[in-house]
Order: C-alpha cells, then sequence, then structure tokens
C-alpha cells in the first residue's frame, strides 16, 4: 500500500521517534514535567464557583502552547534532529501531558450528576470552541514571528 503521505516519506532503516528508546524517553521526560505543571496549575487556580477554572485555562493555554511549537518548528525545516526531540519533548510530552481531556470529560460528566447542565455543555463545548480558537492563535504568533503571513 502506497503511503497516503507521500511528502512525509518513512525511513525504512529507521523505526517511528515513537517506537525508539530516545523518542519515547523525551515523551515521558515531557509527560512528567507537563503533570507537575498541571497539578500546580490546579492546586493555585482551582475552580471558580462550578467552573472548572484551572482544568480550563490549562487546556486552552496548552492548545495555543501547541499550535504556535508546531507551526515554529514547521517552518523551520523538517521533523528531524533538534525539531524532532523537541516536539516529542514539550509537544507530545509536556504538553501532552499539562492539557487534560481525559478531565474535561470527567467535569462535565461531574457537572452533569450534579445537575449543572448548562455549566457542563458550556464548559465542555467551551473548551473545544476557545481550545481552537487558541490554537489559530498560536499558529498565528508563530507565523508571523517568522514573519510569514498566513
Amino acid at each position: 500500500m502506497a503511503d497516503p503521505r507521500p511528502e512525509l516519506p518513512l525511513d525504512p532503516d529507521r523505526p517511528p521517534p515513537h517506537l525508539t528508546l530516545a523518542g519515547v524517553g523525551l515523551v515521558f521526560v515531557g509527560g512528567v514535567l507537563g503533570t507537575a505543571a498541571r497539578y500546580g496549575v490546579g492546586e493555585a487556580v482551582g475552580p471558580w464557583g462550578r467552573w472548572p477554572a484551572a482544568t480550563f485555562g490549562v487546556n486552552v493555554v496548552g492548545a495555543f502552547l501547541l499550535g504556535a511549537l508546531l507551526e515554529a518548528l514547521a517552518r523551520r525545516g523538517p521533523d528531524v534532529g533538534v525539531r524532532q526531540r523537541l516536539r516529542l519533548l514539550a509537544g507530545a510530552g509536556f504538553l501532552g501531558a499539562f492539557t487534560t481531556y481525559s478531565t474535561l470529560a470527567v467535569d462535565t460528566d461531574l457537572l452533569l450528576r450534579d445537575g449543572y447542565a448548562s455549566v457542563a455543555v458550556g464548559y465542555a463545548v467551551g473548551t473545544v470552541v476557545v481550545g481552537f480558537l487558541a490554537t489559530t492563535l498560536g499558529i498565528w504568533v508563530a507565523a508571523a514571528r517568522r514573519g510569514v503571513s498566513s
């Protein structure tokens, strides 16, 4: 079967980075740091009334940072070497653990169970919509910093 992404050919002599010990190690280290950062934000911010502000905040900030990071890395060249290691460490690892869509699901379920359907729907939909907008803004910011308009 032909590669559906011919612009990103796989090197048959090298395993994909997520299947190497170094790649897994980078994601692990980034994940530990991202989890600690998310925990710290949760302890510092907490909920605002019924609104899970800490989880909402880390998901939106994480979406912005991931958009900016991936755009900046893509504009600097192919996903190899330092760029690939930074993507694994900061993108998949740190920001993957910093953002928490599993907690979004749990928070939404708890709000629904406690009878706060409008808050639950606003929180779930708001997180996705504002996260999308934050990602788009992150991409625009990274593109503008490179002097390229979208």
